[in-house]
This record gives structure tokens, sequence and C-alpha cells, in this order.
């Protein structure tokens, strides 16, 4: 298992981590407008790690239509966790600093820390923003990590990519933000919020299941 968390105060909202939160949809963040939808993409091992690669490699925001740039991992070395038994015992060491690993055009992996700066609109919405991986999971059957917002976007706040590979042998896909409108437009009309929300998500799923079809 590799797990990572990053906190750090130059994010421009104060709920680091609300996306784990299992009550996020009852009680968000002040301000922020909540969301969450989870989708099954296939079952199987073979479904599970390719999807996670694919997540892990950007695919989602890629396949959103955003563009990405200066992407540039924590520096220094990164606690990446440990495993544990039912009661408790470690099942691994913790290790000090994760594997770094690349895209085929060079890019590096999500990593907790990553900066990434990204552009593009959605549906003549801006989508557009410096962001930073807030915590990472790789975990035998659960794989995904969350985004939060540093600057330049016209929402603040976070959004988590989940992938799960269930014992019933089918793999989901889970998304989960939340969203407090910091651009002037979005704070007179928060319904842009959520048509922002709501077209994003599609665009991950797409993304993440090419097999997603629209009735």
């Amino acid at each position: 298992m590799r797990r990572g968390t990053f906190r750090d105060e130059t994010v421009d909202y104060a709920a680091v981590g609300a996306t784990q939160a299992p009550d996020l949809m009852h009680y968000p963040p002040e301000r922020s407008i909540p969301a969450e939808e989870s989708w099954r993409i296939g079952s199987g091992e073979g479904r599970f790690a390719s999807a996670s690669d694919a997540l892990l490699s950007w695919a989602a925001q890629r396949g959103a239509g955003l563009e990405l740039s200066d992407v540039r991992p924590a520096a220094g070395p990164m606690y990446s966790g440990v495993s544990f038994d039912a009661e408790g015992n470690p099942l691994a060491p913790s290790r000090l600093e994760a594997d770094q690993r690349f895209d085929s055009d060079g890019t590096p992996y999500v990593g907790a820390g990553t900066t990434v700066r990204v552009d593009g609109r959605v549906r003549g919405m801006n989508a557009d923003g410096e962001l930073r991986v807030i915590y990472s999971i790789e975990e035998p059957r659960r794989v995904g990590f969350a985004l939060g917002t540093v600057s330049s976007s016209v929402v603040s706040g976070e959004e988590s990519f989940v992938l799960q590979w269930y014992d019933n042998d089918e793999v989901w896909f889970t998304v989960r933000a939340f969203d407090a409108p910091s651009a002037f437009l979005y704070r007179v009309f928060p319904g842009m919020v959520r048509r922002r929300r709501r077209e994003l998500f599609t665009r991950y799923l797409r993304a993440i299941s090419p097999l997603y079809s629209t009735p």
C-alpha cells in the first residue's frame, strides 16, 4: 500500500481533506456547494488496474478537456503510510519517500503535494486554476486522490477521485467535491457552480470509463 497526505497553508480554503468526510453532502464546509456521484465502470482486477493507472496519470482531467501544465511534485521526502491487518498490526513498513512515476510524455503521476496548473472551459464556463494534490491513496482495492484549489479558480474547494474494487468484483468510480464560488459572477449566480460541477463530473466519468454513453 502507498498512501500519502499533504497539507499546506497556501491552499485557498480551510476545510482541507473534507472530501473524505462521510457527512459531506449533509454538512459541507461553510458557503460551499457539495456534490457526489458514483458509477459502476466494470468488474475485475484488470478493469481496476487499468482505470487506476489512467486515474493516477491525470486521465480524468485530460479527458475532461483540461490542459495540464507546470506539474510540480512536492519537494523533499513524503511519508507514504503503512497498511494494517484486521487486528491493527502493521503489514508493511512505513516508507519515507514514494516512487516517482511518469507517463509517456514525461508528466509526473499524481502524488501527494504535487501542484498542477489546469486550463480549460466546460460549456463556456471557466475551469482554469492552480491545484494541489491534498492526499493520494494506493491500496490493493482502492486508489484515488484529491485536488484542492490554490489560486486562479472561479471556485475554491476540493474534489476527490476514488476507484474501489469491491469483494463482489465490481469496480466503482466515485467523485466528490465541494465548491465555494469565488468569482463575482459565480457568487451572484450560484446555479453556475452546480452546472459547472455536473459537466465536470460527466466528463470525468467518460474519461475513466470509455464505454460510458448518455441515452
